[in-house]
């Protein structure tokens, strides 16, 4: 059997394949509508009136995601500057945020401190330096798939959290078609990776049974996979290669296990087909938990 080798063990095709979803899908388009609709409620309720704030955002990706973010806090706290920590593995996806910085108008009440490394590399050097400063606002966007605890996770930036701090957490949601492709393939894919297949179903099922009260918004997003299914194109497995999160899934994976894959993608529980093309469901869930007590 060949040896399946993870997408994130190649920088630059996680990147390009990982674009090519964003523009698949309507992922951003969904995040961008709760940014502006249910979040700003609860930026009006950090901070307590205070001259500044501290945000750490976990995972920020290339930044179009933490900027309106930043936006609404801005709306929110006019008067309060912002130390912004973002904390990002992918050297690529940081070059394209620091570049966004550059271009974008009137940040000037903004700091950014640049962290080019993974949330639990993050995690460790705040404790060997003994960091006391908390944080009002904390982001991770799908970053707890990365991390070898999700609970210590959490609970390590629960533990930042200022008074009225809020930490943001945002998955694939338990009722999207991820779920079922990882259900049914997690253990033939060949990740080591223990929480590669988690979704918000198992970190709600944690919090609740901690006893631990949040607010949850399941956010409807599709993905166009259509051309996955066109032997050889190349953005179908790009996409293919994102989905499994396999290294040239298409040409690497044992014949039997891609079948089973390009089939159940197909089916209701992953897919629907939309006018001639085939819409992977790609809901995702934000959960926002108060700091830890």
């Amino acid at each position: 059997m060949t040896s399946l080798r993870s997408l994130v063990s190649d920088d630059a095709r996680y990147l390009k394949s990982f674009e090519l979803f964003l523009q698949r899908s309507s992922e951003h388009q969904c995040m961008q509508k709760f940014i502006h609709s249910e979040l700003p409620a609860t930026l009006q309720s950090i901070g307590n009136g205070a001259s500044h704030l501290n945000v750490i955002g976990v995972g920020s990706g290339s930044g179009e995601i933490d900027l309106e973010m930043l936006s609404e806090l801005h709306l929110k706290h006019p008067g309060a500057t912002v130390d912004n920590e973002v904390v990002e593995p992918n050297p690529g996806q940081l070059r394209q945020y620091k570049a966004l910085v550059a271009k974008t108008p009137d940040l000037d009440y903004i700091t950014f401190n640049w962290n080019e490394m993974t949330s639990e590399e993050f995690e460790d050097e705040w404790k060997e330096k003994k960091m006391t400063k908390t944080a009002d606002f904390i982001h991770m966007f799908q970053v707890l798939y990365y991390v070898k605890d999700p609970e210590a996770t959490i609970s390590f930036f629960r533990s930042l959290l200022n008074k009225n701090g809020k930490l943001l957490i945002c998955l694939v949601s338990g009722k999207s078609g991820w779920r079922k492709l990882w259900q049914s393939y997690m253990g033939q894919l060949g990740h080591k990776r223990t929480n590669q297949y988690v979704t918000t179903g198992h970190i709600k099922s944690m919090l609740d049974s901690k006893g631990v009260s949040y607010q949850s918004y399941e956010l409807q997003s599709q993905m166009d996979i259509t051309e996955c299914f066109t032997e050889g194109d190349e953005k179908g497995e790009l996409l293919l290669d994102f989905l499994t999160e396999v290294l040239h899934f298409s040409k690497t994976a044992p014949p039997e296990l891609k079948a089973g894959v390009m089939e159940l993608l197909h089916q209701p529980e992953c897919s629907t087909e939309v006018d001639g093309k085939v819409v992977f469901n790609n809901n995702i869930e934000v959960i926002v938990i108060d700091r830890l007590t």
